[in-house]
């Protein structure tokens, strides 16, 4: 059994709504909605259901169809159906894979009224246009969006819980962990990254340390996003396949925003611009745009055509890379464990920030300005955050690295603006130059 932060939301909700709203867990395919959700169902009432729309018995999909103009029947047969009690207010009613029958989600509203049960939905693929154009989306609905296992929750998984407070004791204290603590945490960040947090993955590698049964779960879901893909994206499904391919190339190049003359040499962002979002919108990826303005704000100075775009889990970018390979030939799985991280280290690195960041609840911005005729003015910032009213910029390095001059030159230029400045690399904590140094792994409290 994997522990989940998200279970604490759960109750929390369930607490302050007390029936007054549905909630809706968002997230990837296979992230683990479905389990998470039966598991808070088991564990906080006396009864529960689980309609999964994704494989839902003809008889159940007449009642949706119906039988909602008159819920003492369509209770009294869903009851029956099931063969479950569902005492008022001690039930859950769960609608898993949601996205399939977007009708329910409409019907919420009216269920929410009628106050007998709570209701949890999940979904996969919630935000595509296709399953939203022809429901109202219900006020009474909260919305709460699943992630990857992070590495605190991995650590779990690996059953480390005392490892997290220390590593948080340090960053709030900006104090160094100490050479072999460092080392240690370091060598079980490693294996996150090459394992990831997809629960299938996590629970693979868990028994006996198997890095090849890890990976096979991970080509599945691969696999299973292609086949989404297939299915879901209507008319343009070549190019979220070319997008999606091209993830790796594009990441390991030292210019990380995604270059569309690499698919086509004639590709224009507006006849591409569906796929990128259809991969945001289904979780897959996690979309970093540039934000050319930072006085103005990150978001109101986006620019949408010009992004970076990383993979949702860093464990499954690994098996991408070399998808086409045998397991044995990912070159990535010996660099990174025997701390060879200058071989695609930006890459990888620069993935697990961005994912740790987006499970934090950031969005993702970063900064670039080319200018030719002035190198003062031309800068490179991996990511920009917000700490209160204040601009965090924030660059992935090796352990190695010499300078940061981008850094410096940003700093200088939008003084005002900035709060701290964050260099995450694979070394332990160090203040120098005005600049925190982090090892990569704090990302998870920034």
């Amino acid at each position: 059994m994997l522990k989940r932060k998200i279970y604490d939301s759960l109750v929390a909700w369930k607490n302050r709504s007390c029936g007054k709203t549905a909630l809706l867990i968002d997230g990837a395919r296979r992230v683990g909605k479905s389990y998470i959700a039966e598991q808070f169902a088991e564990n906080e009432y006396k009864s529960y259901i689980i309609v999964d729309f994704g494989n839902l018995p003809k008889d159940v999909l007449a009642l949706f169809e119906n039988d909602t103009t008159d819920f003492d029947l369509f209770f009294a047969k869903l009851v029956l159906f099931y063969g479950k009690a569902l005492p008022k207010r001690e039930s859950l009613i769960i609608f898993d894979e949601v996205q399939q029958f977007p009708q329910a989600r409409q019907l919420i509203k009216y269920l929410v009224a009628d106050g007998r049960y709570d209701y949890l939905e999940t979904g996969s693929l919630i935000r595509l246009k296709k399953n939203v154009k022809d429901i109202i989306i219900p006020s009474e609905e909260e919305h709460i969006e699943m992630f990857p296992l992070d590495f605190e929750e991995f650590l779990w998984a690996m059953g480390d819980e005392v490892t997290t407070s220390f590593i948080r004791e340090c960053f709030e204290k900006k104090m160094p962990l100490g050479q072999g603590a460092h080392r240690k945490v370091m060598n079980s960040f490693r294996q996150y990254l090459l394992v990831g947090g997809m629960p299938q993955s996590v629970l693979a590698y868990m028994n006996g340390k198997d890095f090849e049964a890890s990976d096979t779960a991970k080509r599945n879901i691969l696999r299973l996003y292609r086949d989404d893909v297939a299915k879901f994206a209507d008319g343009y499904e070549d190019k979220v396949f070319a997008v999606f391919d091209g993830i790796p190339g594009q990441l390991s190049k030292k210019e990380k925003k995604y270059k569309l003359s690499s698919l086509d040499k004639n590709a224009r962002f507006r006849s591409f611009e569906d796929s990128f979002v259809w991969l945001n919108e289904a979780m897959i990826v996690n979309t970093c745009f540039n934000a050319t303005d930072p006085n103005v704000g990150l978001a109101l100075s986006a620019d949408h055509a010009t992004q970076k775009c990383y993979m949702a889990d860093t464990g499954l970018l690994t098996t991408q890379t070399f998808m086409d390979g045998a397991y044995t030939d990912n070159e990535l799985y010996k660099a990174i464990l025997f701390d060879r991280l200058d071989i695609n280290e930006g890459m990888i690195l620069e993935n697990a920030v961005a994912q740790m960041l987006r499970t934090n609840g950031h969005k993702l911005y970063f900064y670039s300005r080319c200018d030719k005729e002035n190198r003062e003015n031309h800068m490179e910032i991996d990511f920009l955050i917000t700490e209160g009213k204040r601009i965090v910029p924030i660059e992935v390095k090796s352990g190695n690295y010499r300078s940061h001059a981008s850094l410096d030159k940003f700093r200088s230029k939008f003084a005002s603006k900035i709060g701290n400045a964050y260099i995450l690399y694979t070394k332990d904590v160090m203040e120098k130059d005005g600049i925190l140094h982090l090892p990569v792994y704090m990302a998870m409290f920034l």
